[in-house]
């Protein structure tokens, strides 16, 4: 049966005093060490012998003593109160400077386009920082898990978290590859998609995502269906650049494929503008130094890295 065990109120209370009496032999040079009066350091070790049940010292008008007992208490005391001093110390540290472990959950269709660059700037400017990336498509507690941040689209990041942004806002476009498109008429309008294989996307819930389009400033959305369906965004880019269809993306993910001219943009005039990728945590009261120094290194990030994305 598991027992509740409580440390009790002021358990520790004059232990650093009782140490520096029995290192000074002297209540008055325990005093000035301390800054505070002798009668302050007597008072405090009356409530410190109390408390144990047995006298620490053996006092007289020239010299100050340790009991049996003192001696006993001092040979544990001071190398646990030791202990605890660097402890504290270096509990400090990490309060004090960016340092320790951060752990970030993002999906992993971002981390070539956006977090491998800033990874490896940010541990060259903190390198007393380890990062771990734990690339998932889940959207998970990030206290629950042991995550400082998570990484994912604005329109993933629940309302109650403070949401740092990446990218700018992104549109979602529509791309084929050459080859598919050779073989397919195609389309002009979202309407024309009933005719096409369209590659879909499953939600982290186990819906299919349904395409969204803007058309003449109305938001659409449309039940497509096509021969993959997928629960991420790169394994869609693949299927599109092998010509299994179409793929609806985020502007940034096609780019290469688009520069190379692996695939082609369809539909551009519906594309619709969805919120960029954020970094977002939970608590602004609660951000460590190496949290607040990953904000700080994304918000200084230059704009030209932004418009790569």
């Amino acid at each position: 049966m598991k027992q509740n065990f409580t440390v009790r109120q002021g358990a520790l209370d004059g232990v650093e005093v009782f140490l520096s009496v029995a290192q000074h032999r002297s209540f008055r040079r325990a005093a000035a060490d301390l800054g505070v009066t002798p009668s302050a350091i007597s008072q405090t070790v009356r409530l410190l012998e109390a408390r144990i049940g047995a006298a620490l010292f053996i006092r007289t008008t020239r010299s100050v003593g340790l009991t049996e007992a003192g001696e006993r208490f001092l040979s544990h005391a001071k190398p646990a109160f030791e202990e605890l001093v660097a402890a504290s110390e270096i509990a400090r540290g990490f309060g004090a400077r960016p340092t320790g472990l951060l752990r970030l959950s993002v999906p992993r269709a971002v981390l070539p386009i956006l977090l491998e660059p800033l990874i490896a700037s940010f541990c060259q400017a903190y390198p007393e920082v380890e990062v771990e990336i734990a690339a998932s498509k889940e959207l998970i507690d990030l206290a629950a898990e042991g995550f400082d941040a998570g990484i994912r689209l604005g329109q993933f990041v629940e309302a109650d978290m403070v949401a740092v942004p990446l990218t700018p806002p992104l549109r979602l476009i529509v791309v084929g590859s050459p080859a598919y498109l050779t073989a397919h008429n195609r389309p002009t309008h979202t309407d024309d998609l009933r005719l096409h294989a369209c590659l879909r996307w499953r939600r982290s819930g186990g819906a299919l995502a349904l395409w969204s389009f803007n058309d003449n400033g109305h938001a659409i959305e449309i039940a497509v269906s096509g021969p993959l369906i997928a629960n991420d965004f790169s394994t869609m880019l693949g299927g599109a650049l092998e010509g299994m269809g179409l793929a609806q993306l985020p502007e940034p993910m096609a780019a290469e494929g688009l520069r190379t001219e692996k695939l082609v943009q369809v539909l551009e005039p519906f594309a619709p503008v969805i919120p960029g990728v954020f970094l977002y945590y939970p608590d602004r009261r609660q951000t460590t130094p190496k949290l607040r120094a990953f904000i700080d290194h994304v918000k200084r990030r230059p704009a030209e890295s932004h418009q790569k994305t």
